[in-house]
């Protein structure tokens, strides 16, 4: 896939919340330093329908992958954070997509709360959630590449 090089500041990013049954999908543009939501991807012991995850890839042509890394709250690994890792290396090694890590600890119930106030318990559907978890993963990663 040939990719046209955009500057840092001006790329788009894909970001993905990795699960082992659903993986959120949102978009970002660093240049505006904010994200949206795109939905999910359904997963089968983590391993996505790759079918459904190219179509984002083709869709929105990034120049940078960021995948969420689940971490315990003491900053240490777990058994899903592997998964994850192996999740982004093989979207990698797909795509061929330059791609980076980025914490993702507590942006489930961040994203949950802010659903939840934009649209009440009804708001509250599991491709929301991780789509929306999806989202605050790109904008924490700008966030923390830019420090704003």
């Amino acid at each position: 896939m040939a990719k046209i090089k955009a500057e840092q500041g001006q790329r788009t990013i894909v970001g993905f919340d990795f699960g082992k049954k659903y993986i959120g999908v949102a978009v970002g543009q660093e240049l505006t330093g904010s994200a949206t939501p795109l939905g999910s991807v359904k997963a089968k012991d983590g391993i996505p329908d790759w079918p459904s995850l190219e179509k984002f890839i083709n869709e929105w042509q990034p120049h940078l992958i960021v995948v969420g890394l689940p971490l315990n709250m003491d900053g240490t690994e777990q058994q899903l954070t592997l998964d994850a890792k192996k999740f982004g290396n093989r979207v990698f090694g797909r795509f061929g997509i330059p791609l980076e890590f980025q914490d993702e600890r507590l942006t489930t119930a961040d994203a949950k709360a802010q659903l939840f106030s934009r649209g009440g318990y009804k708001n509250l559907k599991k491709d929301n959630i991780d789509a929306e978890s999806a989202r605050l993963i790109i904008e924490s990663f700008l966030e923390h590449q830019y420090g704003e």
